[in-house]
């Protein structure tokens, strides 16, 4: 089987926490474990961070730092044979800074508050600033917050963009919150496949590809022990990230406490618990891609040590670690 290790390479949306603490040192935390099992990871950049640092950081000489430090990490992990590609959390378009950090206006969230040209813009410009710091072409994109529908509304940006994959929709994912909606209720519970105008909707011909983040079926009980953890707050299961997200809306809390949901299959803290038995589940349908997600702000000691297990055991089954830009 082919495993993809893909990470949304970004801040909190909260308050923020520092891009030392969020992004450099869980990512060089990562790097390890792929160096001593020699395979290369798929970082997905928040690039409208990068943009926003670039606009504040005449004013605020401290965001000429992060800058660098952020670009030049990308830059190393790109030469080091790390795939980069597109992730677009539209707010940062209305985000501004001031002493006291980043102010965070979330009303468009999601691309389809802007219009067709406006989206265009974000893409061409998002897309833009990641190819100059790598002098590489991207050709995948991950929608931020999984927020890909309606898809005819960025379909021309795609095109426009030359981009040839996506890897956002997973299997029975759905959050109907109205700054984070998304419904892949339609997607076949499938490994890839091609579409045209509906990222669920296979279409044999279609110009784009469809690869998927794996997705396990994840029971209340879970997420009551995940809470419990939580509130216990042992040192194994503190985030790397020193931010906090912002708030998930109590109907989503109800949903995922009261009835049986599906997730993403991601390294992030607890989360990391179900990786073998999503794996056993992908491998006993006989699926040829296995998409694991992660956030470095997200990652814990308990988080990193399942991950380096896990790897550890499935690459001495001669499974394949693999990139989108190999495609």
């Amino acid at each position: 089987m082919n495993i993809f290790v893909t990470l949304d390479y970004e801040l909190f949306f909260g308050n923020s926490g520092t891009p030392e603490k969020c992004i450099i040192e869980p990512t060089n935390k990562l790097i390890e474990i792929a160096n001593k099992y020699n395979f290369k990871c798929v970082f997905f950049v928040d690039s409208g961070y990068l943009i926003k640092l670039k606009e504040f950081k005449e004013k605020h000489p401290n965001l000429e730092k992060d800058f660098n430090l952020v670009s030049n990490q990308i830059k190393e992990l790109s030469d080091n044979g790390h795939d980069i590609q597109l992730h677009i959390h539209p707010h940062w378009e209305d985000t501004t800074y001031d002493e006291n950090g980043w102010n965070f206006d979330l009303k468009r969230y999601r691309l389809d508050a802007f219009s067709e040209s406006g989206i265009l813009d974000i893409f061409f410009r998002y897309k833009n600033i990641l190819e100059e710091i790598i002098s590489k072409k991207i050709n995948t994109y991950r929608a931020g917050g999984w927020c890909i529908q309606p898809f005819e509304k960025l379909k021309n940006a795609f095109i426009e963009c030359d981009l040839k994959i996506d890897s956002t929709v997973f299997y029975n994912g759905k959050n109907t919150t109205q700054t984070q909606w998304f419904d892949f209720e339609s997607a076949k519970d499938l490994d890839h496949w091609r579409f045209s105008n509906d990222p669920c909707v296979e279409d044999e011909k279609g110009p784009f590809l469809e690869i998927p983040i794996a997705s396990t079926k994840v029971f209340p009980l879970f997420f009551w022990k995940f809470a419990v953890i939580k509130k216990i707050g042992l040192e194994k299961h503190k985030p790397y990230g020193d931010g906090s997200a912002s708030p998930t809306s109590n109907l989503q809390i109800k949903r995922l406490l009261t009835k049986p949901s599906h997730s993403v299959v991601s390294m992030d803290g607890y989360k990391a618990s179900l990786l073998n038995k999503a794996y056993k589940m992908y491998s006993k349908d006989n699926k040829q891609n296995f998409v694991i997600i992660g956030h470095p702000k997200a990652f814990t000691n308990f988080s990193l040590n399942k991950f380096d297990l896990f790897m550890r055991d499935k690459l001495r089954r001669n499974n394949a670690v693999k990139i989108f830009s190999e495609f």
